[in-house]
């Protein structure tokens, strides 16, 4: 299958078109500059330089190109994770993932393609008891800048889905680790943080992450080229809290255990959203994908070892 990724040097897109292309596919990967064009022929995926938010651009490389399947990892995120950091990019995240996403997708249908894949997530449902399925609303009444991101998402689907020409597969991802990742263990954002003892366990910690290994997802990812289409939650099998996850995180980096911070001096310092990530999240299950992507997630490496240590 010829498979055009944009977004094809983030932090999905890498290993994901390594995973396409030993599936012997035929990958194209659309990238924002030379450098990344690049890296990707480097690796023996073909590649081509486009600006997602120019149009124009866009439908040339599609028509082009005329692949079987789009898939959608744009992305416009900061090197740091951190609250500032995040806010500061938010906008030009949502315009990329809106505009870009858009012009991609009508390019795609204009094109021909028989199958668009575009990354959702699978960290912002809704209140409820127990893991999230797919049916579960999304988080839209969250902290200001976690319901944003929610209504982002779901145009996204809304376009993806409702698209009676393209069959279209939304992606509900969990916070990704795993190489180049925020969680990467040795060069990570947030692995620094917590090695700085920046990253505090917030208020009770009783938030819920669900995480994905990168390499997993875009096993998933490839799966999905011809899976029903739909919503998937593609997170792994452990969900845990923050109170749960951070301290084992640490103990794994071989840093000192995280420090608390109250909630009232946390909103002072990090803002709403932070509160909310560390208190308020819900854990996503994957029994869908399982079923019908054959998703195999791995253990969550820092807790199998902290549970391992304490036996």
């Amino acid at each position: 299958m010829k498979v055009l990724v944009a977004g094809a040097t983030g932090a999905i897109g890498r290993p994901l078109v390594s995973a396409l292309m030993a599936a012997r596919h035929e990958v194209i990967g659309m990238s924002s500059s030379e450098n990344g064009v690049l890296s990707l022929r480097e690796k023996g995926a073909d590649g081509e330089v486009a600006n997602a938010l120019d149009e124009n651009a866009v439908l040339a490389l599609v028509k082009r190109v005329k692949p079987d399947a789009v898939i959608d990892e744009l992305t416009s995120l900061p090197q740091r994770y951190t609250p500032e950091e995040m806010r500061a990019a938010a906008d030009r995240d949502r315009s990329l993932r809106l505009i870009g996403g858009r012009n991609l997708h009508s390019a795609a249908r204009a094109a021909g393609a028989t199958r668009y894949i575009a990354q959702s997530t699978g960290f912002f449902y809704g209140p409820g008891e127990g893991l999230a399925t797919e049916k579960d609303a999304l988080a839209v009444n969250a902290s200001p800048e976690v319901a944003g991101s929610v209504r982002t998402y779901i145009q996204i689907e809304e376009r993806v889905l409702g698209a009676r020409d393209l069959p279209g597969v939304a992606l509900r991802y969990g916070f990704f680790y795993g190489p180049r990742t925020y969680h990467d263990p040795i060069h990570g954002s947030a692995s620094e943080q917590v090695r700085e003892q920046a990253y505090p366990v917030i208020g009770s910690g009783r938030g819920v992450f669900s995480f994905v290994h990168v390499e997993d997802a875009a096993a998933a990812t490839i799966a999905a080229l011809e899976s029903d289409p739909g919503v998937y939650n593609v997170v792994d099998d452990d969900p845990s809290e923050m109170s749960v996850w951070l301290p084992a995180f640490a103990q794994f980096l071989g840093a000192p255990e995280p420090p608390h911070l109250s909630e009232r001096d946390a909103l002072q310092k990090a803002g709403a959203d932070a509160v909310y990530y560390a208190t308020q999240l819900r854990g996503a299950s994957n029994g869908l994908a399982k079923r019908k992507l054959g998703f195999s997630p791995r253990r969550l490496e820092w807790l199998s070892k902290s549970r391992s240590a304490a036996r």
